[in-house]
Order: C-alpha cells, then sequence, then structure tokens
C-alpha cells in the first residue's frame, strides 16, 4: 500500500496518489496531470480513479485531462450533475484499488457533493479519511460557497455539523486525516499549518469538532467569514463544465516576444500586462501600467482575488526561465488566456530604450522619520482586516489588499501614500494597481508591518493593539 501527499504550497492544496498491487487511484489531482502520470508510468501501475471530493472552487482540478490521458474513471458523491463523462456514487459505495477499498461517505456541508472518501487496508481495517473541504486539520470547511437561490450560510452549517457527526465522528480515533488544503487556503479561516493529523487529535484540538450542540457549532463555523475571493465561483463553474486542454494553454501561452513585439500586441490587444518578479525589483523599473504579482508568494490566488476577468488576455514578464511556472500557475486557477511575455525580460524592455516607471521604496527608519515630523501622513495598512485589529498604526486607514477593487475610488489620484502589508508583498501589488490606475505618489514601507514593529513607532502611542 502506498499513499502520497502530494501538497503545492502556493495553493494550500493537497492531492493524493494511492497505490496497490498495480492499481491506483488519484484524489483532487491539480491541474497539469503529468506527474500523476509519471508516478503510476515508474510504478508500473494503471490509473484505475480518480477521486473529487467535491467542485472545488479556489483551483481547477485536472480530472477531465487525466481522464483523458490516462482511461480512468472520475468519480463524484451523490448528488453532483457533471457535463463530462463520470461515475456518481452512492453513499456507502466501496471501490477497490488492488488489496485496498474506498468507501464513499456523502458529507455536504461545505457544498452540498462534498464526499469524504474512507479507504481501508487490505484486512478491512479503516486506515484514513480523504475529506476534501469538509474537515481541515484545525477547522472545518467554510460553508458560504453554496449558490445564491438555495440554502443559506447557516442551514449549510447546519448541514455540516450532521455530516461530520454522524459520518465522521463516529469512525475510530486512529485513523489518519487527509484534508485538501492546510494555512493559507481561503476555503476555511483557522487551518493548521500541519497537513495531515490522527481523528482523534482533531476532535481534542480543533475548535468546530468541540462545539457543544448544533446551534453552537453554526454560531462558530459562520462567525467572522470573509467574502470568498471572485474566482470561486468561475473555478467551481469549470470543474463542473469542463475546460480546456492543459497542453493547449500552455502552447498559447509560451510565446516569446521582443520588445517591439510585447508592445505592439499589449496596444493591439488590450491585454494586462503582469509582471511576476519579486516586488523590489519591480519597484525599481517596470513597463508603465503593468500589475506586480510575485511568483514569489501566493501567486495564483492573488490573481484570481485581483483580476475579476478569466478571460482577460494576460501578457507577462518574468524572471529568465519562469514563463512556463507562472503559465502553469495561472492555469491552475482557470487563467488560461496568457498570449506570451517579453523574451529577455525587463532587460530587453531598457535595451529598446522603452519608458520605465518606479514605486519609491522607503526603509523602515525612513518611513518613521517621516511619521514623527508629519504624523498626517496618508498610511494604508493592505492586510487582512484580522490582522489589522490585532495591531496597526494609528494613523494607517485599513484598505485590505482583498477589496481593492471596491475601494479604489476613495484613494485622491492626486494623493500621496505610504503602503505597508506584513512583510513587503502584498503592498507592492497594492501599489501597482494603483499606479495603473494613475495613483502616481504611492509609497511601499519596505519590509512592512513586521519592520515597523521594530522601530520607535511601536514605543508611542500611534500602535494600536486590540
Amino acid at each position: 500500500m502506498k499513499i502520497e501527499q502530494i501538497y503545492t504550497g502556493c495553493l494550500a492544496e493537497a492531492a493524493y496518489y494511492i497505490e496497490s498491487n498495480g492499481e491506483a487511484a488519484i484524489i483532487d489531482p491539480l491541474r497539469e496531470v503529468q506527474p500523476y502520470l509519471k508516478k503510476a508510468e515508474q510504478a508500473g501501475a494503471r490509473i484505475k480513479y480518480i477521486f473529487e471530493t467535491h467542485f472545488h472552487a479556489d483551483f481547477v482540478s485536472g480530472h477531465v485531462d487525466l481522464a483523458k490521458h490516462s482511461g480512468a474513471e472520475i468519480i463524484y458523491g451523490p448528488t453532483a450533475v457533471t457535463n463530462f463523462d463520470s461515475h456518481i456514487a452512492e453513499d456507502a459505495e466501496v471501490f477497490y484499488i488492488g488489496e485496498l477499498s474506498i468507501k464513499t461517505l456523502h458529507t455536504p456541508g461545505h457544498t452540498p457533493e462534498s464526499t469524504t472518501y474512507l479507504l481501508s487496508d487490505k484486512d478491512g481495517k479503516p486506515y484514513c479519511i480523504f475529506t476534501g473541504d469538509t474537515l481541515f486539520i484545525g477547522d472545518v470547511g467554510r460553508p458560504d460557497l453554496v449558490q445564491k437561490g438555495t440554502q443559506t450560510m447557516e442551514e449549510m452549517a447546519g448541514v455540516l455539523y450532521d455530516s461530520l457527526h454522524a459520518k465522521i465522528l463516529t469512525l475510530p480515533d486512529d485513523i489518519l486525516v487527509y484534508p485538501a488544503h492546510g494555512a493559507g487556503s481561503s476555503c476555511g479561516k483557522n487551518m493548521s499549518k500541519e497537513t495531515f493529523d490522527t481523528l482523534g487529535n482533531q476532535k481534542q484540538v480543533n475548535y468546530a469538532l468541540k462545539a457543544k450542540s448544533r446551534e453552537e457549532f453554526i454560531e462558530q463555523v459562520t462567525d467572522g467569514i470573509l467574502p470568498p475571493p471572485q474566482y470561486f465561483a468561475k473555478n467551481a463553474a469549470m470543474n463542473k463544465q469542463g475546460y480546456a486542454s492543459f497542453a493547449d494553454v500552455q502552447k498559447k501561452g509560451n510565446v516569446p516576444f521582443s520588445a517591439e513585439e510585447f508592445e505592439a500586441t499589449a496596444n493591439h490587444t488590450g491585454a494586462l500586462l503582469l509582471d511576476t518578479r519579486d516586488p523590489q525589483k519591480f519597484a525599481s523599473g517596470f513597463i508603465p501600467r503593468s500589475i506586480n504579482i510575485g511568483l514569489g508568494g501566493q501567486f495564483a490566488p492573488w490573481v484570481g482575488a485581483l483580476i475579476t476577468d478569466l478571460k482577460q488576455p494576460l501578457l507577462l514578464i518574468v524572471e529568465d526561465g519562469k514563463a512556463g511556472e507562472a503559465i502553469t500557475r495561472l492555469a491552475r486557477v482557470g487563467y488560461d488566456y496568457t498570449i506570451g511575455y517579453l523574451e529577455g525580460g525587463i532587460a530587453a524592455w531598457k535595451a529598446a530604450g522603452k519608458e520605465l516607471d518606479t514605486v519609491t521604496s522607503v526603509s523602515v527608519q525612513d518611513f518613521e522619520a517621516r511619521l514623527n515630523e508629519n504624523p498626517a501622513l496618508s498610511i494604508l495598512d493592505v492586510r487582512k482586516p484580522g490582522e489589522y485589529e490585532a495591531g496597526h498604526l494609528e494613523s494607517a486607514d485599513s484598505r485590505p489588499l482583498d477589496y481593492i477593487n471596491d475601494w479604489t475610488n476613495e484613494v485622491n489620484p492626486s494623493g500621496t501614500y505610504y503602503l505597508h502589508c506584513a512583510g513587503g508583498y502584498r503592498s507592492m501589488v497594492a501599489a501597482s494597481i494603483l499606479k495603473a490606475r494613475g495613483v502616481d505618489n504611492v509609497i511601499d514601507v519596505a519590509g512592512g508591518y513586521a519592520a515597523i514593529k521594530t522601530t520607535g513607532l511601536t514605543r508611542t502611542d500611534t500602535i494600536a493593539s486590540h
């Protein structure tokens, strides 16, 4: 028996490879399927099943492509309806992979079709559960993703409570819990950095499982949920309806353009210029009106949160050799319309004598001196609301990057604004967006709030902690 968790940190997503006696199954695969095919080929195994725990909202699954390449059958739980060939399992239906059995446990609540898969060993002993977004390590799935016009968030939370108590908490304490996500995912609000645990330990430490009643569970699980990113519903629809071949998306996007071709293509297509370099490299020189979302951070989720049109043509500015990675990570969240990249990067743009813009980035010491001299500086804290509430500069306004498309019109284009986040990644994203929208005087505080806390500002009443 082989069970391998394949964890992708930038998406905080876990897929699973299961193998026994020459047969294999994949649970919740990512969009690029070659790694799964290669694993099976190297093991001399045939991929028999592709199990989907639900219609994922935060990434485009690889189920359709993987089925085409492997001949495996796609399995969904009860109530799922797809636009492609799939097997809709009945509750308690059992599937066999070599000497192993996998039992379907319908566990609605996160979504109506959400399903947990119980794996038992060759002796029929329950070994682990693949819980998808039903049960996380330290949390449970958010219950607010059901389509409008059906059940409310509170009603779905109640359904989730029933699923957990009827189907999961009755299982042996020693079985392992393998969820679809870990810390950093927007599919929950309190996920642990750990990516698996025993069910027994989760009963002891998971706040949602310790709720003393159904009512308390509903209250705790629904409290403080931020609105889902705008791309969630769009990714769920792609997972339900099908999507373009990943190979075709790569081929269409992996087109090198010279500086002249890049500029002409941008003007002709209206493409968004997406610069994926490190924030400080971007600040020192970038193509005017380009947006910085660095590959070094949670690139794909931020693209999904901020670029509202999945069909928006994209032109990339990347470090050498990074175009393929950027295209892959965009496709994982449904952005299939990359049309090329700047060959040679910013160096080629400079060599062609093209215009560059910059973002002023000041050290935290410089920022401290400026703020002491002028306490009326306009400061925008672009961290999440919870981060801001945990501690912030008293004079800073909370303007979360997540909702920049909602608050940009509140910013005076002729004003001067100092931006910071926790460490510098998100503030540069925000600065680039504001610059592209005509706010010229934006100044990034290098190092963000982590650096601010090392200054004298934290020893004055300009810090507010709650």
